[in-house]
């Protein structure tokens, strides 16, 4: 019988289920909830903040030193799961290791476009942080620079937005992918994937 042992501690699975929760929110609110849209993107950027410093000094199999693998180790991993035992891992497999690679990038690509597509607006953090840098005379000319080059002011508006976009949706292309990854994998070494993340144990069997 296969030794069930504890892999995610609590800080990986709040920030998994509250990285889709929030992606999720901003995903559907961003047509028609500003407001609501831009708090979700802040929450964002916080939570990859947090990961990418427990990825230094967190638990084991929270550390990129467990998950980050070579090309060479990718693929082969990927080969093997032509066969009838597929390698298997305790942490992250190799190719779901590079998927969370992946997807910090371009959620972190998408939240920076999005912060410059606000700022583009006059709105949030970055356009905030420009304004305290100057003082209220040139913060006047300033906004009178603005009102005279309107136009060319709105195409930075749509460059910003444009590039928010194409991220958001590779984005969406990775999770859909992460998902066919989660569900593969769980069908090929018999175990609940999902659960895992949730409880956070997994069967130790096989391992390499």
């Amino acid at each position: 019988m296969s030794e069930s042992i504890k892999v995610w501690d609590i800080l990986v699975r709040v920030f998994h289920w509250s990285l889709a929760f929030f992606f999720v929110l901003a995903y559907v609110t961003g047509e028609e909830l500003e407001t609501v849209h831009a708090w979700a993107g802040y929450v964002i950027i916080g939570l990859l903040i947090f990961r990418v410093a427990w990825g230094l000094i967190g638990s084991k199999h929270a550390r990129f030193s467990d998950f980050i693998y070579s090309p060479a180790k990718i693929f082969d991993y990927l080969k093997s799961l032509m066969s009838s035992k597929p390698n298997h891992y305790l942490g992250h497999n190799p190719a779901g290791g590079a998927m969370v690679v992946l997807l910090l990038v371009f959620l972190s690509l998408s939240s920076w476009s999005g912060l410059k597509a606000y700022e583009a607006e006059g709105k949030g953090p970055l356009a905030s942080a420009k304004m305290s840098l100057v003082s209220p005379a040139q913060a006047d000319s300033w906004y009178e620079e603005e009102e005279e080059h309107e136009g060319h002011g709105r195409k930075g508006d749509e460059f910003w937005e444009e590039v928010h976009e194409v991220c958001v949706n590779f984005t969406l292309l990775l999770i859909l992918l992460h998902l066919g990854g989660v569900f593969v994998s769980s069908t090929l070494h018999k175990e609940n994937l999902v659960r895992a993340m949730i409880t956070g144990r997994k069967k130790r069997k096989n391992l390499e």
